[in-house]
């Protein structure tokens, strides 16, 4: 009880200190978000401002709209994501064409990129030097997608990559970035590798795959499929890439109408959603669809430590939820509060 007193009377001292009308920070703010689970909030689409939560590592405490409590302003529509580098969060809020760079520890702005972005989507790095994020352009137009390489250093775009339409999420691997082009407003089955400055090559998975893992050299992605609404439906695909060849070694299919969400690894084991099932496969010996474990239909998913945490969005215009499971029970263990849209799940360590 005496950490929980301590912990608000703190954040409150610092929140108090900060400005409501503008960004200037506080002289003194105490690092009062380590070692927890960040969750981004989208937030309302077109109005109002998306948020952040967190949750400590005992789960204890739990504070919400975290960076308006500490710089006394919203983050903007839509809070996208959110990717790390050393000590600083780089928020990307998509509608707002920016990206929020704030200490991940104290959540106190740091700076901020407003130029050279055009809906933005994800943040990924390699080293205290350089990072990307993918940019939609026009999420209507097929011919202005790119990849922005920002400065760390100073928190500016140096340059831009051109793309494939639809680039979202991005892991790397090697010196490289692995960018899944999922099809922004249409659909799209590609992988572009980036090294350094250029696109060194594309790779060619199943229709829209929307989420990706890394497990030794093996790049697992999980393809979504052509959902029916588009037009001609396609099946969902889990595709492992050999990344000391950068060849495709396996596909596994799924059913014709199965649309496959949210994949994600702990250990051996990958899970994902579908249909309102989370589903286990053991990677070592990969039999579609694998194992359903928990019902739910989870906006996103990430697994950690013998922990599956799952985001759910409930209707999308009300508060959501952040589900904690225990793997080896699949027992929901805690259940807690986020914004409104819960998109992602981040572990502050």
């Amino acid at each position: 009880m005496m950490n929980k007193i301590l912990f608000l009377a703190l954040t409150t001292l610092f929140f108090t200190a900060c400005s409501s009308d503008n960004d200037d920070q506080p002289e003194y703010v105490p690092a009062a978000f380590e070692k927890g689970i960040l969750v981004t909030n989208e937030g309302p689409f077109n109005n109002g401002s998306g948020t952040i939560t967190y949750i400590s590592e005992d789960y204890s405490t739990v504070a919400q709209t975290i960076y308006k409590s500490v710089n006394g302003t919203n983050l903007g529509n839509i809070v996208q994501s959110m990717g790390f580098q050393d000590s600083n969060a780089y928020i990307v809020v998509s509608n707002s064409q920016k990206i929020m760079v704030a200490d991940r520890y104290t959540f106190q702005i740091v700076d901020s990129i407003k130029t050279g972005l055009n809906n933005p989507r994800y943040f990924v790095s390699i080293d205290g030097n350089k990072g990307y994020v993918s940019n939609w352009g026009d999420p209507n137009n097929s011919t202005d997608d790119y990849v922005a390489v920002l400065d760390l250093r100073t928190n500016t775009i140096s340059s831009t990559i051109p793309v494939a339409y639809g680039p979202e999420r991005m892991v790397s691997y090697n010196s490289k970035i692995y960018v899944a082009h999922q099809g922004a407003y249409g659909q799209n089955n590609l992988i572009t590798v980036i090294s350094g400055n250029s696109v060194e090559g594309t790779i060619t998975v199943g229709d829209v795959p929307n989420s990706m893992v890394v497990s030794g050299n093996v790049l697992y992605v999980l393809c979504g499929g052509t959902p029916s609404y588009a037009g001609i439906e396609t099946a969902g695909m889990l595709v492992k890439i050999d990344l000391s060849t950068g060849q495709v070694s396996q596909t596994f299919t799924f059913g014709i109408t199965e649309h496959p969400n949210s994949l994600t690894m702990d250990g051996t084991n990958l899970f994902y959603n579908l249909d309102g099932k989370v589903y286990k496969l053991n990677s070592s010996s990969i039999s579609l669809p694998g194992t359903d474990i928990i019902t739910g239909n989870f906006y996103t998913l990430q697994a950690k430590d013998g922990k599956l945490f799952a985001a759910d969005a409930k209707d999308y215009a009300s508060k959501g939820s952040l589900l904690i499971y225990d793997i080896s029970t699949n027992q929901q263990i805690q259940d807690f509060q986020t914004g409104i849209v819960p998109g992602g799940i981040y572990f502050n360590e």
